[in-house]
């Protein structure tokens, strides 16, 4: 028989320190039931898992969180779809920042309810008898089995433990995840909307910390990119395949140089289109970052003034520039003709891929080559050296 305290200490009779490391290892069993389970795998498609692994995660989803996946899958869609926009589910530019930090589960509640959303982005999602009959059916019974449960092992600490549990997907996946995930940190890539990582480690949050990531190749199952960046889901990915319990059906593309092509040709750009965010990335590291420094070094002190930021401002992606900020950006245009140059021809790179998407593979190659000819006589070095560099792009993708 249990002595008669086990109900203040519960079964286990855990010291302080375990039921810390009880609490860390339940949540990150949460986090990762979202970030593999509901975000890659149902929402993107972007990973396979094996059956008893997916309930699994439904299960616990089930206890910990009350989540229906068609809901999240919907609602997560809809987010990527509509991004930043009025339609966007919980969009701190739109929304304001403090409104999705600390009201992102009352944001979700309130998308829910609309059948519209439900309809048209939660196709492929479970409708099983279990689903049906269990989990949609009753819904808040799994949250309240956790609590006896939690009860029953840690006693009175279960309380705080079931209430850490309760907020731990609303706090970090719907309010620092959808909020600051689109506010703060760095961008890899300027893609269309706001997204950002806010760490190059994914570890605490799944790894969907590296949102920037995500929001630029959405249906890859691996949210790192750079060498230096860690994505802890990847991890558990590599772990599940090992054992045969998932697989990657899609990764971001790498980008191939081969040193061997001299020449634009079809393969060329293909693969500039494929790896058209790389592109742009090196295209801004390596052309305008150097360029605005070095012609910056040659300004007076108050022409620098007004080249503040510029960094930023001029690589920034166009949907995201305010009026105000248009208006500095056309000032330091007019005031110098070699960043002007740089400027608009990395707006001329990004019209031959993004406004001409029926064009054929031909007519998008002569275009690059009419590019490269422009940027190789633009007595620019910097320039002259990336247009060299876009002939040696190949075509192959991460595995």
């Amino acid at each position: 028989m249990f002595e008669y305290n086990w109900w203040i200490n519960g079964i286990l009779d855990l010291s302080v320190g375990y039921k810390v490391l009880a609490v860390l290892l339940m949540t990150q069993i949460t986090i990762l039931s979202v970030t593999l389970y509901l975000h890659r795998h149902s929402a993107h498609n972007s990973l396979d898992l094996h059956p008893v692994l997916k309930h699994f995660f439904r299960f616990w989803l089930w206890l910990t969180t009350a989540q229906n996946t068609k809901e999240w899958t919907a609602i997560h869609r809809k987010h990527h779809a509509k991004c930043e926009t009025e339609d966007d589910p919980h969009s701190p530019v739109v929304k304001g920042l403090k409104t999705v930090l600390w009201q992102g589960a009352e944001l979700y509640r309130n998308e829910a309810e609309n059948t519209e959303t439900l309809n048209r982005y939660g196709q492929r999602t479970p409708e099983d008898w279990i689903e049906r009959n269990l989990y949609s059916r009753f819904r808040m019974s799994g949250i309240a089995i956790m609590a006896v449960i939690d009860l029953l092992f840690f006693g009175l600490a279960g309380i705080t433990i079931w209430a850490i549990q309760m907020l731990w997907i609303p706090l970090f996946a719907a309010g620092v995840i959808n909020g600051l995930g689109h506010a703060w940190g760095y961008r890899n890539f300027e893609c269309k909307d706001a997204a950002t990582n806010i760490s190059p480690w994914g570890v605490f949050i799944g790894g969907e910390e590296l949102h920037n990531n995500h929001h630029t190749y959405p249906n890859s199952a691996k949210l790192s990119v750079k060498p230096w960046e860690f994505d802890i889901g990847w991890f558990w990915i590599r772990v599940f395949s090992t054992l045969g319990l998932a697989k990657a059906r899609h990764v971001a593309p790498i980008a191939v140089k081969d040193s061997n092509k001299q020449e634009l040709d079809m393969e060329s750009i293909k693969a500039i289109i494929h790896h058209r965010f790389h592109v742009l990335s090196e295209y801004h590291q390596n052309v305008m970052l150097p360029v605005i420094k070095e012609q910056k070094a040659k300004m007076q002190l108050q022409e620098r003034r007004q080249f503040k930021r510029a960094r930023k401002l001029l690589t920034r992606e166009p949907r995201l520039v305010k009026s105000c900020e248009s208006n500095r950006i056309a000032l330091m245009l007019e005031q110098n003709a070699m960043i002007k140059t740089i400027y608009e021809k990395s707006h001329e790179l990004q019209e031959i891929w993004k406004n001409h998407p029926g064009s054929r593979i031909p007519e998008k190659l002569n275009a690059m080559m009419e590019w490269c000819r422009e940027a190789e006589q633009s007595g620019i070095a910097a320039l002259e050296d990336f247009a060299a560099q876009l002939k040696s792009y190949s075509l192959t993708s991460a595995r």
